[in-house]
């Protein structure tokens, strides 16, 4: 087991002390390592080791500043030449690092919050591609998780979350290119 160094504060040390010479005093026989870390704890009122260590993690995160990772823009150009000047799919990416990024550009232009038919998804489909085939971006979609439909096929919606860091950079180069 690795060792975490944990920062140990305690706010009134004479309270401290006393609770931990209470605590001690109750047991019959000498503390363990793990019983003396739950009476430490206990004494700075924490419930037991394991409410200390993860209240000190917490408070390391937050503590912490958020790096936010960098979109490789190598990949946003290579993707950027599958679609137009008017910001269309122009072909079925063979590369899946390729076709991922630009079924997430299409997951972008279909409405959030919104349930879409069969026909109203593949229009929204049809207006952003050139190559014809709606039903494989409209699979291709659910099968990376970005749609979700009714068991008959009959109901879109997009599926909310996170997107990839290079969304961003790409809808700003393609839709560039469209004006």
């Amino acid at each position: 087991m690795s060792r975490l160094a944990l920062p140990f504060e305690v706010a009134d040390l004479s309270a401290f002390a006393r609770s931990l010479r209470d605590q001690l005093e109750k047991l019959e026989h000498k503390p363990s390592h793990l019983e003396m870390l739950n009476l430490l704890c206990r004494a700075a009122g924490f419930r037991n080791y394991q409410h200390f260590r993860a209240d000190s993690e917490a408070r390391q995160r937050l503590a912490a500043p958020e790096v936010k990772p960098l979109p490789d823009h190598q990949l946003v150009e290579k993707v950027a030449r599958h679609f137009d000047g008017e910001g269309r799919l122009l072909r079925w990416p063979s590369r899946t690092p390729h076709l991922k990024l630009c079924l997430w550009v299409l997951w972008a232009r279909i409405p959030s919050s919104r349930v879409l038919t069969e026909r109203e998804i593949n229009d929204v489909l049809n207006r952003w591609h050139v190559f014809g085939d709606h039903a494989l971006l409209r699979r291709a979609m659910f099968e990376a998780g970005l749609v979700d439909r009714t068991q008959d096929g009959r109901k879109y919606r997009r599926i909310e979350q996170k997107p990839p860091v290079e969304l961003s950079a790409l809808l700003t180069r393609v839709t560039a290119g469209a004006a």
